[in-house]
């Protein structure tokens, strides 16, 4: 007997590779997820004896916490948060980092559609017109309907000059014109990362500039959902995450589904203000928010 495991993206990946490696007689033993897919075991005989598989061993049962469970939050994530105080639990197994501060490259806010990306960019540049500092404001998403009326309302607001992009080449030319130091925040146009011709647009657009990717996902996504599609965007070179709509959604297994893909925790949406709508998350400000009932708000 012959046994394989093979692990990839997804599971007709996975199917495939086996019926290619193996033939359409394999014996498909077990499926799981892990880490950036799914892996499966299967085996093929090479002679008449019969094939036995020997039972699994039965993992040790771990209480996972109800602030956890209620969130569904994955299993497998559940289970290394489910050690110790989980304020404690979160900071060893999630990464958490300041939101970058633009000010060495450009801060691309990039994501799926309908993600949160323009207000987002809206509170950062409020932000940091409050502090006195006028950042470079740009605009990459002048094909979708109302995008650019809408990013370009918060710049009159703000009295800042807004620059729209509708490709790579003009992206670079509007970031060329960035002061040394001044904070540049980009508004990207939504992608699915899952289709080719989408991605390589976003590749395009990144290119055109050194800066930092930033994937802005919204709070209340399906946890698988959310991981693979935080995984792909890390391929594309996001490596820090802002959620959106924390304080609307009631499950958030999705958000630490998705930093759990290997994305920094940096500042959190947290209301339709521009002013003061974004939050830092820390481990002790997550677990609070996990902790409590959908229905109470958490105190800053």
């Amino acid at each position: 007997m012959r046994m394989r495991v093979i692990r990839a993206a997804r599971m007709s990946d996975a199917m495939a590779q086996l019926r290619a490696e193996m033939g359409e007689d394999a014996v498909l033993l077990s499926t799981r997820r892990v880490n950036g897919g799914v892996e499966i075991t299967a085996a093929q005989e090479q002679d008449d004896e019969p094939l036995v598989i020997p039972p699994e061993a039965a993992a040790p049962s771990r209480a996972i916490p109800a602030e956890l469970a209620r969130h569904n939050v994955p299993a497998e994530l559940a289970a290394r948060l489910a050690e110790g105080r989980l304020a404690g639990a979160l900071a060893q197994v999630l990464s958490f980092a300041p939101l970058p501060r633009g000010t060495e490259g450009p801060l691309f806010l990039v994501g799926p559609p309908g993600a949160g990306k323009t207000l987002s960019v809206a509170k950062l540049a409020t932000r940091l017109v409050m502090a006195g500092t006028a950042p470079l404001l740009v605009t990459a998403d002048g094909r979708r309907a109302g995008a650019t009326e809408q990013i370009a309302a918060y710049a009159r607001v703000l009295g800042l000059p807004l620059a729209v992009a509708s490709g790579p080449a003009a992206l670079g030319k509007a970031l060329g014109r960035r002061a040394e130091g001044q904070v540049a925040l980009v508004d990207m146009p939504g992608c699915d990362p899952f289709s080719p011709a989408s991605a390589r647009g976003l590749a395009a657009l990144l290119a055109a500039a050194q800066g930092t990717p930033v994937l802005v996902l919204p709070a209340g996504m399906d946890a698988d959902e959310a991981a693979e599609t935080a995984h792909a965007f890390r391929l594309l070179g996001c490596r820090h995450l802002l959620p959106t709509r924390l304080d609307a959604a009631r499950r958030l297994g999705g958000v630490l589904a998705a930093a759990a893909a290997g994305l920094a925790l940096t500042e959190a949406g947290i209301g339709q203000d521009a002013v003061g709508g974004l939050e830092p998350l820390t481990p002790e400000r997550l677990a609070a928010r996990l902790g409590a009932p959908a229905n109470r708000e958490i105190a800053p």
